[in-house]
């Protein structure tokens, strides 16, 4: 069987290709520096976002994390530019790091049982003009492969949600009824606490009256459909305007039948 090899310094390994996308795995610097750039473009203007790319001098989004992740791609073949990215943290690049991303925001020793067999995701985005079913579909096809190949059982991330989504909704209302939607269907068996909860106007999320009718933010609801669960209550990252829900998937009891419809989407895509 084919594995996953951690590219070399400067190099790209493809992944998956299509007619008019590919994906790749890549540490080329073009690569990364084109990744960066498209998450602060991205970021930048997102609704909910607004000031998260403050830090940013010289139009990128990027980290002391960026040089210990593996950088997937997507590129539109046709204009050669890149449309979508996410980084994979493994676990050798996690301990180089210091630890995850996601150790910023919260305590996870709940999950030290499992970290040998995880992957952490994080900074998914697509430029605008690009949001297809045909891209989302490759870069889920492409978190499988990378998993698949390397041998991981578990991603874990933090998925965002915007406290003010500037749509009239009272701030924190929306990530109050997310709350309550993942507490209720999607709680995975490890409790992970954030470092600092979120509390807007000085009231704690359970003060807040949930916004009623609000569909679940993409990203989230797509890792749900997957089958993701939810690690408990979400920390509020002020500098990014958001509130993270802590979000795990088991690919060993994850929603079996999607999971082989983007696993054959996967296999078209090499065809």
């Amino acid at each position: 069987m084919s594995t996953l090899r951690r590219p070399l310094r400067g190099t790209a390994q493809p992944l998956l290709a299509g007619s008019r996308y590919a994906l790749s795995v890549s540490s080329a610097p073009a690569d990364v520096e084109a990744a960066q750039r498209l998450r602060h473009a991205v970021f930048s203007t997102e609704p909910g976002f607004g000031g998260s790319m403050d830090h940013a001098v010289d139009g990128r989004d990027r980290d002391r994390f960026d040089e210990h992740c593996d950088h997937v791609v997507v590129r539109h073949l046709p204009s050669d530019e890149v449309v979508g990215c996410y980084r994979m943290l493994p676990p050798p690049g996690a301990i180089a790091a210091g630890g995850l991303y996601t150790a910023t925001e919260f305590d996870l020793r709940a999950l030290e049982p499992i970290a040998a067999e995880t992957v952490e995701m994080g900074r998914a985005c697509v430029a605008p003009e690009h949001r297809s079913g045909a891209v989302m579909s490759l870069m889920w096809s492409g978190i499988l492969r990378y998993l698949d190949l390397a041998g991981y059982r578990f991603v874990v991330g933090c998925t965002s949600v915007p406290v003010d989504p500037g749509d009239g909704t009272a701030p924190g209302s929306v990530v109050r009824a997310v709350r309550d939607l993942v507490n209720a269907r999607h709680r995975a068996p490890w409790e992970v606490h954030p470092l600092r909860p979120v509390v807007i106007d000085g009231r704690a999320l359970v003060d807040i009256a949930p916004a009623v009718g609000t569909p679940t933010p993409p990203l989230l609801s797509g890792y749900l459909r997957i089958g993701a669960q939810i690690c408990g209550e979400p920390s509020h990252d002020p500098d990014f305007g958001v509130a993270d829900f802590v979000t795990v998937l088991d690919t060993t009891r994850a929603n079996t039948r999607y999971l082989d419809r983007l696993r054959s989407a996967a296999d078209a895509a090499q065809a």
